[in-house]
């Protein structure tokens, strides 16, 4: 069986300097840092997250997750967090392994090993869980890294290695969670569609009765499942939208402060400076410039 370290010395091999390296692999990334990083806010997508060294901290409204080489984090929805790494030097940079989680994939995985089950539990989950990571699991992962080596060999194996990895997700205890990822139709699936709703709109003045009719659902049904998956009310969610992308604006120097809220939709400029300073502890424009002096960089997992 291979071990993190083995994970650990693919990751140094293929991910060229910090940040985040997408690879040949489909879905597969690499994530380095040689250092500690202050808490940083990102939009993390539906993935699985295993932690080679070092140790990552995530939160999730006031929810927090410490993750290292014996749990696997995984993300089910697309969820506005705060990540940080808290253990990581120049000796023993954080590796990270992360595999981008396709429905498809997932439905006919599911589907395949006769994971997919009679939906008698039909409540959303968490969108965001911690697992044991266990040697198969590990093993599975290695292997699929292995093959960026072999670009020939990983067109027939790669989707192996991943259905695999998947697998022993579903088989470790988390079939519910992935089966409500890969069925559209059940109330992780509503909730989904109401967060498309406001991703696609969070510019716009919030409406309720349009996000409750895009995920066909009652408001207080909705409110009750929508914070149980991503532990924040469907306005909380986008408010963290606006002001996260004000806040690349600004650090890409696109705006200044009045343009970036009026560009995410604030009408008030003391409202957003405001709102923007109790997410980011510091006025917009005096948190840009003193990001892009550490050259922060969120990296998403």
């Amino acid at each position: 069986m291979a071990s993190a370290q083995d994970l650990a010395e693919l990751i140094e091999r293929y991910a060229d300097g910090d940040g985040v390296h997408e690879t040949a692999l489909p879905r597969v990334a690499l994530i380095r840092s040689s250092q500690r990083t202050e808490p940083l806010h990102a939009l993390h997508q539906p993935a699985l997250c295993i932690v080679a060294q070092g140790r990552k901290r995530v939160m999730l409204g006031a929810e927090v997750f410490i993750y290292d080489a014996a749990e696997f984090l995984v993300v089910s929805v697309d969820l506005p967090v705060v990540g940080e790494v808290v253990e990581a030097s120049a000796e023993r940079p954080y590796l990270c392994f992360r595999l981008d989680l396709d429905p498809a994939s997932l439905g006919a995985m599911l589907i395949e090993f006769g994971l997919v089950g009679a939906p008698d539990d039909d409540r959303p989950h968490p969108g965001l869980t911690l697992g044991p990571v266990t040697p198969e699991l590990l093993d599975a992962a290695v292997r699929l890294v292995r093959l960026l080596a072999s670009p020939k060999d990983a067109k027939a194996l790669a989707p192996l290695a991943e259905r695999e990895i998947l697998y022993r997700l579903a088989s470790g205890g988390l079939a519910k969670t992935l089966r409500q990822i890969a069925m559209a139709d059940g109330r992780l699936g509503q909730v989904n569609r109401a967060i498309g709703w406001i991703k696609r709109n969070f510019r716009e003045p919030f409406r309720m009765e349009e996000v409750c009719s895009e995920a066909r659902m009652s408001q207080s049904a909705l409110h009750a499942h929508f914070r149980t998956v991503t532990a924040m009310s469907p306005l909380q969610y986008q408010k963290q939208l606006r002001l996260q992308e004000a806040r690349r604006l600004i650090l890409s120097r696109a705006a200044d402060a009045a343009g970036a809220g009026h560009a995410v939709g604030y009408d008030s400029p003391s409202q957003f400076s405001r709102e923007y300073r109790r997410m980011f502890g510091a006025p917009p424009m005096r948190d840009g410039e003193r990001l892009r002096a550490q050259g922060a960089v969120a990296m998403v997992g």
